[in-house]
This record gives structure tokens, sequence and C-alpha cells, in this order.
């Protein structure tokens, strides 16, 4: 059985659904914002080596899933690491900020929409050294790694595992 939906008509014969098209223009907004896996997240500060191809390709992964990223070319990243408090058995080629966190190495674009989501009391997180297959580090040859979680004190904690 067929329902139909009535709707009065002004003097000039038009429908009133000025209000029924509003509402569905906001439903249909507040849906693609809360839908959005970085509806809350902030834009993603990268540092990297001007040479380096790989942190060139983690970045366009980032923004393949939807990241808005800030490149920010160093010669000296051994600074930035430092500066940033990532101990040295976590290291990798690049480190990024995206809010309260540090992400450092070729760290999943859906690990770090989970962090955002579920905000641990971490430092940040990492994907120590290059593993091949992690995003960035694609090919034939896939390693299996850990993505780690850690605090300020350097303890892990496994995060995901790929």
């Amino acid at each position: 059985m067929m329902q139909t939906q009535n709707y009065k008509s002004n003097s000039n014969g038009s429908l009133h659904t000025t209000n029924a098209r509003l509402f569905g223009a906001l439903i249909m907004f507040l849906s693609a914002l809360l839908l959005s896996p970085l509806s809350s997240a902030a834009d993603i500060v990268v540092y990297k080596s001007p040479t380096c191809g790989c942190c060139n390709d983690w970045v366009s992964h980032l923004e393949d899933n939807g990241f808005s990223v800030q490149v920010h070319d160093r010669r000296n990243m051994q600074l930035i690491k430092r500066k940033l408090n990532v101990p040295d058995k976590l290291q990798s080629c690049h480190t990024a900020v995206i809010g309260d966190y540090v992400v450092e190495g070729h760290v999943p674009a859906n690990d770090i929409v989970r962090l955002l989501r579920e905000k641990p009391a971490v430092k940040g997180i990492s994907v120590p050294g290059m593993p091949m297959g992690s995003p960035g580090m694609e090919g034939p040859r896939k390693d299996n790694y850990d993505v780690l979680i850690f605090d300020k004190t350097g303890n892990t904690k496994i995060y995901s595992s790929y």
C-alpha cells in the first residue's frame, strides 16, 4: 500500500517545501560531518627531509585519506625528533604532529584516525624503521610490522599489527 504526502499550496500553486528542503540539507550536512573520519582532526604537520621519496609517498597516503597536510622540509630531522621527545628506538624518517600527538614514521592513516577518536593518554604513535609494505613503502615485498603507541617516558604498547 502506498502512502502519499499531502502539501498545502500557496496562492501561486507552489508547495510549502522550503522547510523540508532546508531540513533535508541540514541532515545531509550533519551526516557528512559526523561520518567523516577527520571531522574533529586538525591539520597534520609533517617534518621530513627534502630528499625523502618515501616521506612524500606517506604524505600522499594521508591526503588520499582525507588529511590536510602541512609539509616542512628540514635538513636536520634529529633536532625535530629531540624537540618532540621521540625515543631513539621508535624513530623513522619523518615526524608529524597532529593535535597533542606525535606521529613517527609510516603510520597508516586509519591508525591516526583511531588515535584521534580514542584519545589515549599517550605522547604519540610510531612505526619504527621503514617496514616494506607500510604506507609510503609500498612494493612487492610486505613485511609484518607493529604500530606502537608510546608515553612520555618511552614505554610502548602495540596499537595494531600488519
